[in-house]
């Protein structure tokens, strides 16, 4: 059974930074690529980032690019999105989610498994 399950939401001013954390379990965690999406109410769920599973290939949205830095702890499990220079309109429930293979992808029907999601709220 794998289980995602993500940290480090919250509220923030604008121009400030967060760190969500992805904990992962019940796979070889090293083996898949990761991805972070993000919905924000009565919007559909969007792609922000991806990192391949040896953590060298990565891939951004371009309404972050720049902004947001994804890596990966292959000893721990875990997936990192450090958010620089936020802006109200990230203001979104973010999601983990493991993939089918370890190579980056960008839409969502390229991933398996998906964490309970955590709250990013920017305030202007």
């Amino acid at each position: 059974q794998v289980q995602l399950v993500e940290s480090g939401g919250g509220l923030v001013q604008a121009g400030g930074s967060l760190r969500l954390s992805c904990a992962a379990s019940g796979r070889t965690f090293s083996n898949y690529a990761m991805g972070w999406f993000r919905q924000a109410p009565g919007k559909e769920r969007e792609f922000v980032a991806t990192i391949s599973a040896s953590g060298i290939s990565t891939r951004y949205a371009d309404s972050v690019k720049g902004r947001v830095t994804i890596s990966r702890d292959n000893a721990k499990n875990t997936v990192y999105l450090h958010m620089n220079s936020l802006k109200p309109e990230d203001t979104a429930a973010y999601y983990c989610a493991l993939s089918d293979g370890p190579y980056v992808r960008s839409s969502k029907e390229g991933y398996k498994y998906w964490g309970q999601g955590t709250q990013v709220t920017v305030s202007s």
